[in-house]
């Protein structure tokens, strides 16, 4: 065992803070040993040279703090982000009329799960919309072209002895919802792509003339612009990294020195967006150089920090009781309430605040603050968290760490992200748990909330086992015979198919490193692979590509991930929807029950 470091000059070693466990606060205390506290209350000093000593110790007589700001004059350079970049995509434009949480979280919403047609509710709503703007047109609404429209895009009603048709025919809720559109509305998403991929609104219809085609036209690009404006899509690659079940992209804006500075957030699970999510990038430019808008230059008058408990200018004078620091006992690697502590018994009478209204959606930097003390003396004041950005005793709050380990100087900048302070969140459309099971070496993605056809979330466990009992009311299994034993080989037994696993294969140039390869288990009716009914685990699938997730994503507590639908306003009140995925963490390990090489009992 080694010994503890020695001190041998304790001055220098507080002065220069050398080691960390040394504090430079105390706290004095009157501790009465009766009941009478009048006598505690006078706080007698019976030893002047204790007391001047104390006060030698907490540098009350180098006197370099004497002088009290009286105006203080800054200037600080604030830049918007202007560009964006999701993941490893390419760069873009950064909207401006909607909060970056929108910006970053937006996923496509699916509609269809391979040859599978799903979120009938917007397929519907959009052709609902389609119907009224022909009804409302003066000009269309005496041709009777609605009908044609429902025959041209329509809502076909499932086949109950078609095994394709059984997501939408196993369970009742969805059954009875296509039994009452099938035929008498229109499947307004095939309209709504057939405008996007350059079709018209009048092809395929009939009894038109050709006044009649530009009214349609423009109904067209009017249903068009209104659903895109209905939920905040994106146009091209989103943020979410599947292999590692999180956000990660980058804003960029001019620098205050002039260039470009790189944002990226590495690892932003979803639900609040703040600063700390954020680390400077030193690599490739996004192209944010548009000119920055003139600094913000202020004379301000400094005011102290007040706060309950803290430390009176005056030594005879009795503080404020209501806040005990004394019960505060903190560890020694509790670094938080040790910096509290510090600030709040030894520093917290010298503190100043100056009033600084920044816009939302900025990166401000201090490009220089001058302070006047009652003296006329004007100070200069250089950035504590100034310095190399890897020295480990460099004090800074609210500022961006370098992504990397090299030695580069700190950035002192402050970033507001265009965020908004409050997101209501919709029901959960989708839930997967990532757990771990240590008896079978798997990893299982159990899909406890999926999604249904007609858009709405369900149980995953109950969408199973619903279409396990219709696929065998399909195919009925052969009575079972006499039995020749009393016991029966098994070499697996079932499991609920909303249970997809993950199995550790190897990363491909490295006999080390474990990755998650999604797998498949065989179904209890045909054994035909049981596929997921999620989006969340359906990456790759109807491309046929394999889906990997790196082990360190799900450690031993698991790991949850949700899709919902957000919905919030911006600052000049437009409402903002969006679908979204989030992380959050898991609940422990646990077991399927799977097992092989069994004998069961006949």
């Amino acid at each position: 065992m080694s010994e503890p470091p020695r001190i041998d000059d304790l001055p220098a070693a507080l002065a220069g803070r050398a080691f960390p466990t040394v504090g430079q606060w105390n706290r004095l205390e009157g501790r009465p040993r009766t009941t009478d506290f009048a006598r505690a209350l006078r706080v007698e000093v019976r030893d002047p040279l204790w007391m001047l000593t104390r006060q030698w110790q907490l540098g009350e007589f180098r006197g370099t703090d004497g002088g009290s700001p009286v105006t203080a004059t800054y200037s600080v350079a604030t830049v918007p982000p202007t560009r964006f970049r999701p993941g490893g995509g390419a760069a873009g434009d950064l909207p401006a009329d909607r909060p970056l949480e929108a910006v970053a979280e937006r996923r496509p919403v699916p509609f269809a799960f391979g040859a599978d047609r799903i979120s009938f509710d917007l397929r519907l709503a959009i052709g609902r919309r389609w119907l009224k703007l022909v009804g409302r047109s003066p000009l269309l609404r005496l041709l009777n072209i609605r009908q044609q429209y429902v025959t041209r895009y329509p809502i076909a009603l499932p086949n109950p002895a078609s095994d394709a048709d059984t997501p939408r025919v196993a369970h009742p809720e969805v059954w009875a919802s296509m039994q009452a559109v099938a035929g008498r509305r229109m499947d307004g998403y095939l309209l709504y792509q057939h405008l996007k991929g350059g079709g018209h609104a009048a092809d395929g219809i009939t009894g038109l003339l050709n006044l009649h085609r530009p009214a349609l036209a423009e109904l067209g690009a009017r249903l068009v612009a209104w659903f895109e404006a209905l939920i905040d899509q994106p146009a091209g690659d989103d943020a979410w990294d599947p292999r590692r079940l999180e956000h990660r992209f980058s804003v960029a804006a001019t620098g205050p020195a002039g260039g470009e500075k790189v944002l990226t957030a590495q690892e932003y699970p979803g639900g609040r967006l703040d600063w700390h999510a954020f680390s400077i990038d030193p690599g490739g430019p996004l192209g944010g150089t548009d000119p920055a808008p003139p600094p913000i230059n202020r004379t301000v008058f400094p005011a102290p920090v007040r706060f309950s408990g803290m430390p009176l200018p005056r030594w005879w004078a009795v503080e404020d009781g209501r806040t005990n620091f004394a019960a505060v006992r903190p560890d020694s690697t509790d670094l938080a309430r040790l910096i509290f502590l510090e600030f709040a018994l030894v520093y917290s009478n010298d503190w100043f605040h100056l009033p600084c209204d920044l816009p939302a959606g900025t990166l401000a930097e201090i490009r220089g603050l001058a302070v006047t003390d009652v003296f006329g003396q004007q100070l200069w004041i250089t950035p504590a968290g100034a310095g190399d950005d890897q020295d480990w005793q460099r004090w800074s709050m609210f500022t961006l760490d370098t992504i990397g380990d090299e030695s580069v100087p700190a950035d002192t900048g402050l970033f507001l992200p265009p965020v908004v302070p409050k997101v209501a969140d919709g029901p959960v459309l989708e839930d997967v748990a990532l757990i771990r099971d240590e008896n079978a070496n798997l990893v299982w993605g159990i899909e406890r909330t999926v999604r249904q056809a007609t858009g709405e979330g369900r149980r995953g466990s109950e969408v199973a086992a619903e279409v396990l009992a219709h696929r065998r009311r399909l195919f009925p299994p052969e009575p079972p015979g006499d039995p020749r034993a009393a016991v029966a080989y098994e070499a697996m037994n079932s499991i609920p198919e909303n249970w997809i696993p993950f199995i550790p294969v190897h990363v491909p140039g490295d006999n080390r490193s474990i990755q998650l390869q999604r797998a498949a288990l065989p179904g209890a009716i045909d054994g035909v692979p049981v596929r997921p009914r999620t989006a969340l685990l359906r990456e790759g699938f109807d491309a046929g590509q394999p889906y990997f997730v790196n082990e360190e994503e799900v450690p031993q507590s698991g790991t949850v991930v949700t899709v919902a639908y957000n919905r919030t306003r911006w600052t000049d009140g437009r409402v903002v929807l969006w679908l979204s995925a989030r992380r959050g963490t898991g609940r422990g390990e646990g077991s399927s029950g799977l097992a092989f090489d069994s004998l069961i009992d006949t």
